[in-house]
Order: structure tokens, then C-alpha cells, then sequence
């Protein structure tokens, strides 16, 4: 059985992984029409036995604009007219994308402005408000 190391820690079984393979559109002629070269990768989350719980929401809270309702991450490559590269880059893709989403994030420290950018953000302000005042319909003396 082939793993996919995410991180050193994590490798995942590529028995969790769905693939299929479908003509792509674009470039390529006659080739494009007749041969199944784009890949497609179908991972769940929620099936796989590989991630813990607290790896299962970390990549939910990072990759949800790509992940289904049902927990199913899809990635697609079909930049190259062979299946076996389109299938590499797409295996490449998938681990880079799940070790950047269970890098920790450094927490942000509140902290407080500066003299001088309250001074610029104040100065910018009142300039501001001396165009808008220049703008402004005068009033006539009659």
C-alpha cells in the first residue's frame, strides 16, 4: 500500500484517494477528443482513518471554499497531455494544499498605533477635509 506524505508525521493512504480520469478541453487536437488525460482527485475528509479530529476541522476551516458538503475535497489538473503527469501534479497539489492547511497559525498579539501613524492618519484626515471644504458652494454676499 502507497502513502502520501503530507507532513512528517502524517502520511496518508492512497487507498483514501479516488481518481478519475476524463478527456480535457483546450489545445491538443485530436489528441484532447480521444484520450483521458485529465485527472481529478477525490478525498474525504470524513472517511479517513489517517487524520485526527482537530487535523479534520483544521482543514475544513481552511479549505472550505473547496470542500462539499459531504466532506469531499476535489482537485482537478489537466495541464499536461499525459495522464501519469497530470496524475503527479495532482498528488503534488493535494499535499501541499493539506500541509499548508495544518501548518499552525502564529497568533496575532494586539497592538497599539503608533505616535506617528496616528500623526499621518490624523494629517491625511484633515486634508482630506480641506479638499472637500474647497469643493463646497460659497455663499454669495448679496
Amino acid at each position: 500500500m502507497s502513502m502520501i506524505r503530507i507532513t512528517p508525521q502524517l502520511s496518508i493512504p492512497e487507498r483514501d484517494l479516488r481518481f478519475s480520469f476524463t478527456t480535457s478541453g483546450g489545445p491538443g487536437g485530436q489528441n484532447v477528443n480521444k484520450v483521458a488525460t485529465r485527472a481529478v482527485l477525490n478525498f474525504n475528509i470524513d472517511r479517513c482513518e489517517a487524520l485526527s479530529d482537530d487535523q479534520r476541522v483544521a482543514i475544513r476551516i481552511a479549505l472550505f471554499t473547496r470542500i462539499s458538503k459531504e466532506g469531499n475535497l476535489r482537485l482537478v489538473c489537466n495541464r499536461f497531455r499525459t495522464q501519469e503527469k497530470n496524475r503527479k501534479l495532482v498528488l503534488e497539489v493535494f499535499a501541499q494544499l493539506l500541509a499548508t492547511a495544518l501548518r499552525p497559525r502564529r497568533t496575532r498579539h494586539a497592538t497599539k498605533p503608533t505616535h506617528s501613524s496616528r500623526h499621518r492618519r490624523l494629517e491625511s484626515k484633515r486634508a482630506r477635509s480641506v479638499i472637500k471644504k474647497s469643493r463646497r458652494a460659497r455663499a454669495s454676499d448679496d
